[in-house]
């Protein structure tokens, strides 16, 4: 895959790593757009959706844009009229389909967080009552408000030892992962890294 603006949360991560994705007529996805240095030889990939208007030195012409997804999932084809397009860039007269296209994946990484084992509203609540506190501390200190992320930090690396260990006892590295809302090697990553062993042992 080449280079292309990608989205993420927080959270998920590379795990949901959404983009605009092409689709040809045929229905097949289109190998990335190779654009050449100027001089000296060599270039990059790219996959970013407003190369495929089928132009000189560009891709092939997209006959339709959806969201993607690393998880697999896709979102809903959104065809695009090259009558109406005309001469146009597609950068500039195609934005409709990709602002579509993020919106579906934010609708799908809200499904995603909500798939995700719940939490008690007493300690959601409690998260975003330290969150403004911090918040208000950056106002008047921001080094204080630093320290308080850092305490944040530290907390969540000590208190996250014992519940990684028993997690792993307890869950598959599948179980684990639908969990968390995460791919299963991240879920792995994750694990390890607050049980404090390697990922790969």
């Amino acid at each position: 895959m080449g280079e292309r603006e990608t989205w993420t949360t927080e959270e998920f991560g590379a795990s949901h790593e959404g983009a605009v994705g092409v689709l040809l007529a045929d229905g097949t996805v289109p190998d990335p757009v190779f654009l050449a240095m100027s001089s000296g030889g060599g270039g990059r990939s790219v996959s970013q959706w407003s190369f495929y208007d089928g132009r000189l030195a560009h891709g092939p012409r997209a006959a339709a844009l959806r969201a993607v997804c690393s998880c697999g999932w896709t979102g809903t084809e959104h065809r695009l009229d090259w009558d109406e397009i005309g001469e146009q860039k597609l950068l500039d007269a195609g934005l409709a389909a990709p602002d579509a296209c993020c919106q579906e994946w934010d609708e799908h990484t809200d499904q995603v967080e909500m798939s995700a084992i719940p939490l008690p509203e007493t300690f959601t609540a409690l998260l975003a009552q330290v969150e403004e506190e911090i918040g208000k501390l950056a106002k008047t200190s921001p080094l204080a408000a630093l320290r308080a992320a850092r305490r944040l930090e530290v907390t969540a690396v000590e208190t996250g030892y014992w519940p990684a260990h028993d997690a792993r006892q307890d869950a598959t590295t599948e179980q684990a992962a639908a969990a968390l809302g995460l791919d299963q090697n991240a879920a792995r990553r994750l694990v390890a890294r607050f049980g404090r062993w390697s990922p790969y042992r």
